[in-house]
C-alpha cells in the first residue's frame, strides 16, 4: 500500500482525522482556510498550497466536504483533483452527502483509474482524534483492502455494510434519522421537565439511569442545559448539520415511497432553529426552539 495520505477539508472532523492519521502515515492536508492549515502543521500534518498538490502521489485521499455538490466540484470541477490522482488511488468519502450521484461518482473515478470508498463516519471531533469513530463502509472488497489500515487508524468500529459505493451513505442516512430524532426527543423531554417545575440536573440524572436513556440524551442533555448560558454549549456538532442530514433522510424516504413522520417533525424543529439564528450553535441548542427560556430554579 502507498502509505501517503491526503486529507482534503480540515474542518471540525477533517483536522482531528488528519492529526490521528499523522501518528502512523505521511499526511498532507489542504483547506481553503489558512488558519486550519496552520493548526494542521502544528499537529504533524504537512500543509499543501492546493488540493491538487495535496493529492499528488497519495495512495489514499480522504475527503471531508459538506454536500454532494461540494464533492462533485472538488473532484471534477475547475481545478478538480480527479485528474491529479495517482493511478490506482482511492478516494475515501467520509462525509454524509446522501446516496444520490454516488454510483456515478464512482464510475467517473474508475474511468480515470481511481476508486471510491464510501465511508461516512460518526462520533464527533474528540473521538476522531482518538481513533474511536464508527465508520460504515460500502466498497468493493479489493479496494477496501487497500485503505483498511487508514480506516482502522480512525475507527473503533468499522462496519462493512455492502460492496457498492452508496451502501455506506444509505446506512448513514438511517443512522442520522435516529440521531436527529433522539436529539429532538431529548430536547423536548428536558423542556417538558422544566415546564413541570422539575430540577433540571436531577431530572437528567434520573432519566439517564433508566430505560428512557439514549446515547443522545446522555451526550446532548448536559449541553442542552448549557445552551442557555451566555457562551452556550461547546459546539461539537452544529445545529445546521442536522438540517442537512434530516433533509437527506426526508429525500431518501420520499424516494423509497416511505412515510417518515417522526423524522419530518424533528427536521422542522431544526429548520426553525436555523431560521432563528441558531444554526452555528451546537445541535443541542434545538431545545431553545421549544423553550426559549428556562425557569429560574426555585420558581
Amino acid at each position: 500500500m502507498n502509505s501517503n495520505v491526503a486529507v482534503i477539508g480540515l474542518g471540525a472532523m477533517g483536522l482531528p482525522m488528519a492529526s490521528r492519521l499523522a501518528e502512523r502515515f505521511e499526511v498532507r492536508g489542504f483547506d481553503i482556510a489558512a488558519d486550519r492549515l496552520a493548526l494542521a502543521a502544528a499537529r504533524g500534518v504537512t500543509p499543501a498550497p492546493s488540493a491538487a498538490e495535496a493529492v499528488t502521489g497519495a495512495g489514499t485521499v480522504l475527503v471531508a466536504v459538506r454536500t454532494g455538490e461540494q464533492l462533485n466540484t472538488l473532484l471534477f470541477g475547475d481545478n478538480g483533483i480527479a485528474e491529479h490522482l495517482a493511478p490506482g488511488a482511492v478516494v475515501v468519502l467520509t462525509s454524509t452527502v446522501g446516496t444520490e450521484g454516488i454510483a456515478e461518482t464512482a464510475a467517473r473515478l474508475a474511468a480515470q483509474d481511481a476508486h471510491l470508498v464510501d465511508a461516512p463516519l460518526s462520533g464527533g471531533p474528540v473521538r476522531a482524534g482518538e481513533g474511536d469513530l464508527l465508520i460504515v463502509v460500502g466498497a468493493e472488497p479489493a479496494v477496501l483492502d487497500q485503505v483498511k489500515p487508514v480506516l482502522e487508524q480512525l475507527s473503533s468500529t468499522l462496519s462493512i455494510v455492502g460492496d457498492r459505493a452508496g451502501d455506506g451513505q444509505a446506512l448513514k442516512t438511517v443512522n442520522q434519522l435516529l440521531c436527529g430524532v433522539h436529539i429532538a426527543a431529548a430536547a423536548e423531554a428536558l423542556a417538558l421537565a422544566d415546564a413541570l417545575g422539575l430540577d433540571r440536573e436531577r431530572t437528567l440524572e434520573a432519566l439517564t439511569a433508566g430505560a428512557a436513556n439514549s446515547f443522545m440524551l446522555g451526550n446532548r442533555g448536559p449541553r442542552a442545559l448549557q445552551a442557555y448560558d451566555d457562551d452556550g454549549a461547546e459546539v461539537l456538532s452544529r445545529l445546521d448539520i442536522f438540517v442537512k442530514d434530516l433533509g437527506i433522510v426526508g429525500k431518501a424516504a420520499r424516494g423509497a415511497h416511505l412515510a417518515a413522520p417522526v423524522a419530518a417533525a424533528a427536521e422542522q424543529l431544526f429548520l426553525i432553529g436555523e431560521a432563528q439564528g441558531l444554526g452555528a450553535l451546537d445541535d443541542s441548542a434545538v431545545i431553545r426552539v421549544l423553550a426559549p427560556e428556562l425557569r429560574k430554579q426555585g420558581e
